[in-house]
């Protein structure tokens, strides 16, 4: 479930999926970088990255 609104948050703006997945570490600047060349871009990242980082959350 808590993926499933990370992805949703990857949609609507792709770095909040990134940070709430893995936090301000690289994947989070990465997929800024990739957002601001290109919206679409960005959003394939952020799913990625929810997806294969399984269970691990950020470090508030």
């Amino acid at each position: 479930m808590k993926d499933l609104l990370r992805i949703i948050a990857a949609i609507i703006l792709p770095p909040l999926g990134v940070f709430l997945q893995v936090g301000l570490g690289k994947h989070f600047w990465i997929n800024i970088l990739l957002t601001l060349l290109g919206f679409i871009p960005g959003i394939i990242h952020a799913c990625y990255i929810i997806l294969t980082r399984g269970e691990q959350t950020a470090v508030a």
